[in-house]
């Protein structure tokens, strides 16, 4: 029944709407497979929508502790926050070394949060996570509850990805 909803509306739309159709299909098809992954290796997602602005506020205070504020605005930092590792304000390490250090780092519970949402997830039982479960993902940050570690995969293809010991004192 769905499906001849949707070949309806399908049939309905000029061919040159056909394409955005595409784009919405493949990103649903994204999402979908990306939580299929997750659900596969056992992890538990829950949506932290009550704590969420604090977290992303402790995310800053955690990994940019020492940046002023006069640098976030010249690196444009709340367009996205790794712009600290892409203009290299912080050392961390970055593409390969990047991904062999969230792999290799405990990981049972993460935080999750993309750049522009409010809302941050809490990731369960993560320990099987790798870099690569997260390749098709643009802006996002993953750390651990004690923010002593986070991993970042950009949109950009020439930055990072980027993961970074905290330098919170």
């Amino acid at each position: 029944m769905i499906r001849n909803q949707i070949n309806h509306i399908l049939d309905s739309l000029p061919e040159e709407e056909l394409e955005n159709v595409l784009w919405a299909l493949e990103h649903i098809q994204s999402r979908y497979l990306i939580k299929w992954n997750l659900f596969g290796k056992g992890v538990k997602i829950t949506n932290l929508f009550e704590q969420s602005q604090k977290l992303i506020e402790l995310w800053d205070e955690s990994f940019t502790y020492d940046v002023s504020e006069e640098t976030k605005q010249n690196i444009h930092y709340n367009e996205f926050k790794w712009h600290v590792f892409s203009y290299e304000v912080l050392d961390c390490l970055k593409d390969e070394a990047a991904r062999a250090a969230f792999d290799n780092v405990m990981k049972d519970e993460i935080y999750v949060m993309y750049q522009g949402s409010p809302y941050v997830m809490l990731y369960s039982n993560a320990n099987e996570l790798i870099a690569a479960d997260f390749d098709t993902e643009q802006d996002i940050y993953l750390f651990d509850k004690s923010f002593s570690w986070t991993y970042i995969n950009t949109h950009e293809s020439m930055c990072g990805p980027y993961f970074k010991k905290s330098i919170k004192k």
